[in-house]
C-alpha cells in the first residue's frame, strides 16, 4: 500500500473512533467532521497544496454547524481525531479555514475549550 494511502486510512481510521465518542444530538455528528474532513488528511500530515476537494469540506462544515452545540460537537471531534494521529501538523490545521476561505469562530489547537466555543 502506498504511503499516502497508509496516512489517509490510519486519519479515517482515528476519525471514525472519534465519531464513536462524540455522538451528540444536533445537525453536526463526528461523522459529518470525518465526511468532511478525510480530504485534508493528506495535507494535514505531509503540507503541500489544500486539496479543493478539502475546502468543499471545510465550507460545508462551516455551514452545517449552525448552532453552539454544532460548533461545540465539531470542535471536540477535529481535537479527539488530531490527538489519535501522529504526524498532524498544528500549523497545517489551524491554518486549514484561512486557506480556504472559512473563518471559524475559534483555533484550531488541542489547547482550545470546545466547551466556550459559541
Amino acid at each position: 500500500m502506498a504511503p499516502v494511502m497508509k496516512i489517509s486510512l490510519a486519519v479515517v481510521m482515528c476519525f471514525m473512533v472519534a465519531t464513536a465518542l462524540y455522538a451528540v444530538d444536533g445537525a453536526v455528528t463526528c461523522q459529518t467532521v470525518v465526511t468532511s474532513l478525510t480530504p485534508c488528511a493528506t495535507y494535514l500530515t505531509r503540507g503541500g497544496q489544500v486539496p479543493p476537494a478539502c475546502c468543499n469540506g471545510i465550507t460545508s462544515l462551516y455551514k452545517a454547524a449552525s448552532t453552539t452545540t454544532d460548533r461545540q460537537t465539531a470542535c471536540k471531534c477535529m481535537e479527539q481525531a488530531a490527538g489519535m494521529v501522529p504526524g498532524i501538523s498544528l500549523d497545517a490545521a489551524s491554518s486549514l479555514p484561512g486557506k480556504c476561505g472559512v473563518n471559524i469562530p475559534y483555533k484550531i489547537s488541542p489547547t482550545t475549550d470546545c466547551s466556550k466555543v459559541h
